[in-house]
C-alpha cells in the first residue's frame, strides 16, 4: 500500500518545525506558509478566516499531494500588516470562535439533560419508538 503509517500524519518528528514561513520575493507583502501534519480541515478554516479580514488581498491554500501531510497557504496583505502578523490574528480569532462554539455546544447539551429528554430517542423527535412521519405529517408541516 502507498499510504504512510497513520502516526506519521499527525506526530511531529524530533527536528520537525510545525510552521515554516517563506517570504515571497516577487509579490509585495506576501508570504507562503507551510503547515505540516495538517490537512484541508485547518487549511480551509484559516483561509476562510483570513478572507473575512479587510487587510487581506489574497488568501488561498493547497495540499500538494494527498499522501504528504502538509498544506501551503499563500497570503497577500495590503501592506498595513505583515502576512505573519495577520495569520497570527486569524488563528487567535479562530481559537476564540472554537471556544464559543464549544461553550454553546456544552450549554445546549446541559439544557437537554436538565429538561428530562427521553433517553431512548436518539433522533430527538420527542416520541420514543415512533416518529412524526407515522402520524400523517409531511416534511413541510414543521
Amino acid at each position: 500500500m502507498n499510504a504512510p503509517p497513520r502516526y506519521e500524519l499527525y506526530v511531529l518528528e524530533e527536528e520537525e518545525c510545525p510552521v515554516e514561513v517563506i517570504e515571497d520575493t516577487k509579490i509585495p507583502n506576501a508570504a507562503t506558509i507551510k503547515v505540516v501534519k495538517q490537512d484541508h480541515t485547518l487549511g480551509n478554516l484559516i483561509r476562510a478566516q483570513l478572507l473575512s479580514m479587510p487587510q487581506i488581498l489574497f488568501a488561498g491554500y493547497k495540499v500538494p499531494h494527498p499522501l504528504q501531510p502538509y498544506f501551503l497557504i499563500k497570503i497577500q496583505t495590503d501592506g498595513t500588516i505583515t502576512p505573519t502578523a495577520i495569520l497570527e490574528q486569524a488563528c487567535t480569532k479562530l481559537i476564540g470562535t472554537m471556544v464559543t462554539l464549544e461553550n454553546k455546544f456544552k450549554r445546549e447539551f446541559s439544557l437537554k439533560d436538565a429538561g428530562g429528554a427521553v433517553a431512548d430517542d436518539p433522533y430527538g423527535t420527542g416520541a420514543a419508538g415512533g416518529s412524526e412521519w407515522a402520524q400523517g405529517k409531511d416534511y413541510l408541516d414543521f
